[in-house]
């Protein structure tokens, strides 16, 4: 057997046991196609192989059609790949939720992460009806119900067998008002969530405020958190991030450091920066693992990852 093909205990473990064993987790983000092509879900998955504990996959991200999450999914689990499986409520009823649910539960997946979604306005059928019958924290609830109580919503009777699901939530601490995220954060525990993915963080001063909230109230105690970082591709994906994204503050100093290398130099520049956060959220008290959404930019987060000392 060759080294590389050795099956180690960090293999074996889910991202529910690396948590629960105090390890400082890494997960990273793949996009799953617009279109039915598998070789393009594996080949990114490869990419992250080895780089990350779970990848999560995305449910139509910025409301465009793409490759369910579910299939892309089951297309990462064959690759060696440990999914988190987002969900959107925008796109389906509790019904649809709840099926989907059951289905990634049979199929053996164990992740998943309920989001509300991007607004519909923001892909390329701004008319598609955003459907919202339940909301985050809902969709919370009723997968706790589901895997705890064996039990369909409005139902009082169970089911045979439990599904095995470990439930996320994101959470974005500077979105207004920035006063009740700690609050809604709060909610989401208590409906359910184990573990917490964050918006992206760059402003370093203001987290450490925020976790200093989170801890206080216990909360880190309750879920595990996981900073999401993103690495800037140039200075003008930060400006565009502080005037369209709600809650991302990518701080003017950054900007301009990007600013002052040459163009073709821009993305080293982001890596080196979003290694530095890495390494500074890495000490702040209640932070469990850092979430590298490098969107279309897989192949670089292995070196994200190991110029960060994660690997």
């Amino acid at each position: 057997m060759r080294n590389e093909d050795k099956v180690t205990m960090d293999d074996i473990m889910t991202l529910r046991d690396k948590l629960a064993s105090g390890k400082f987790v890494v997960t990273g983000e793949l996009g799953p196609p617009r279109g039915c092509d598998a070789e393009a879900v594996r080949k990114k998955a490869r990419m992250l192989k080895g780089a990350v504990d779970a990848v999560n996959i995305t449910d139509n991200q910025t409301a465009i059609v793409r490759m369910s999450s579910l299939a892309a999914s089951m297309i990462c689990m064959s690759e060696g790949i440990e999914p988190v499986m987002q969900m959107t409520v925008r796109d389906r009823n509790r019904i649809a939720l709840q099926s989907d649910l059951l289905g990634a539960a049979a199929l053996g997946i164990k992740n998943v992460l309920c989001l509300s979604g991007d607004h519909q306005s923001f892909g390329d059928q701004p008319g598609a009806k955003g459907v919202h019958d339940i909301d985050s924290i809902q969709l919370v609830y009723t997968a706790r119900r589901l895997c705890e109580e064996k039990m369909i919503l409005h139902s009082e009777k169970a089911f045979a067998v439990a599904p095995d699901l470990f439930i996320g939530a994101a959470c974005n601490p500077f979105a207004e008002p920035v006063d009740f995220r700690p609050v809604r954060l709060k909610m989401k525990i208590e409906a359910g969530a184990k573990f917490i993915q964050t918006q992206s963080i760059y402003d370093i001063p203001a987290f450490r405020e925020f976790m200093k909230r989170i801890v206080d109230m216990g909360l880190h105690e309750k879920a595990s958190i996981i900073a999401g970082v993103m690495p800037l591709k140039s200075a003008g994906m930060g400006t565009y991030l502080n005037e369209k994204v709600p809650g991302v503050v990518v701080p003017k100093h950054m900007i301009e450091r990007i600013k002052g290398v040459p163009k073709e130099r821009a993305a080293d520049e982001g890596i080196e920066q979003c290694c530095e956060i890495i390494n500074e959220i890495r000490g702040i008290e209640g932070v469990s693992g850092v979430h590298i959404m490098a969107i279309e930019w897989e192949h670089r987060v292995r070196e994200i990852a190991e110029r960060a000392g994660l690997i």
